[in-house]
């Protein structure tokens, strides 16, 4: 079931959704199901599940030598989605990233998808690799979202990278895309951002799912202005609580958003870890009761694969 009839199933009701990462090479999914099955009593109607792109790492050969190998330290993403969705009877969401895939590769990818009844997608541009200053398309690959979202529009329409076929059994996926209630860290005005996202939508975005933030006026005018623009489409908030002290720097830093005043003094008054959680939790509580009250299709929770946070959340909310 794709992700827009879900929204005009609930007929106005809020949705539950969260996000998660795919275990590193080598770990047991068990402990993903660990933190999704306290979540399951929050009735998502689907789970995101992201795509890592490649990246660099050295492998010591002796004598003082380094041999540079590619490779993802998190595959998995089709698997863990097929699984999930087996297990939990839950729509699953993959995301796809122009960055480190060939136009060849999304092709496959989106074929195994409609081989396993994947029914909705999140394209995405990706980020720069880590010795990268910024953004390069791989070879043979989109170069950016707006290219991805075309190349899956028209496999829905039968119209492959080599073949025009006439088929019955077409794809025909639900298409969600990102937005920025922020504007994109590489983006020089909000305006020209939308613009961005205007364009994924009239090329066959169905949805948008924004980036995360922790002022609500923020998204409330992100819509607002999207709104204006003739962006029409379901406008889902991402929510992330704060859960260390690190995350002052690191999110800021990372997705270029603004903290507000309030939860900085709010963070800097607690002792410990725990403390700052808590802070983090009884936030998000906030934000996502109002966002609630507002009429929001879905909230959709960071949980980055761990869940008890998100369930003491959900627990105030839902």
């Amino acid at each position: 079931m794709k992700v827009t009839q879900h929204i005009e199933a609930a007929k106005g009701e809020t949705l539950f959704s969260f996000e998660i990462i795919p275990p590193q090479k080598g770990k047991s999914i068990q402990e993903l199901y660990d933190n999704i099955d306290p979540l399951m009593e929050f009735k998502p109607p689907f789970i995101d599940v992201t795509t890592s792109r490649e990246e660099y790492i050295y492998i010591d050969k002796g004598n003082g030598l380094l041999d540079k190998k590619l490779t993802r330290m998190r595959p998995g993403t089709l698997g863990i989605c097929a699984s999930i969705k087996h297990k939990y009877t839950v729509d699953t969401v993959p995301h796809l990233l122009c960055g480190g895939f060939t136009k060849e590769e999304t092709e496959y990818m989106l074929v195994d998808c409609h081989y396993l009844g994947i029914d909705n997608v999140m394209a995405l541009r990706g980020d720069a690799m880590k010795h990268e200053q910024s953004f390069v398309p791989k070879e043979g690959g989109n170069n950016f979202a707006v290219d991805l979202v075309k190349q899956i529009n028209e496999l829905n329409c039968g119209k492959y990278l080599h073949d025009v076929m006439d088929i019955d059994n077409k794809a025909n996926f639900c298409i969600g895309v990102a937005g920025y209630p922020e504007k994109h860290l590489e983006s020089p005005s909000l305006i020209s951002d939308l613009k961005r996202l205007k364009e994924k939508v009239e090329a066959g975005a169905d949805y948008v799912v924004t980036q995360m933030f922790f002022d609500n006026a923020k998204y409330f005018e992100f819509v607002a202005k999207a709104r204006e623009m003739g962006i029409t489409v379901p406008i889902i908030p991402g929510i992330k609580p704060i859960a260390v002290e690190r995350h002052l720097q690191v999110l800021p830093q990372i997705f270029r958003i603004d903290l507000p005043e309030d939860l900085i003094h709010a963070v800097d008054q607690c002792k410990n870890n725990a403390g700052i959680k808590q802070v983090g939790i009884e936030w998000a509580i906030q934000q996502s009761l109002e966002l609630k009250a507002a009429g929001v299709p879905v909230l959709h929770y960071y949980s980055m694969g761990k869940s008890e946070n998100i369930r003491q959340i959900a627990s105030k909310v839902f």
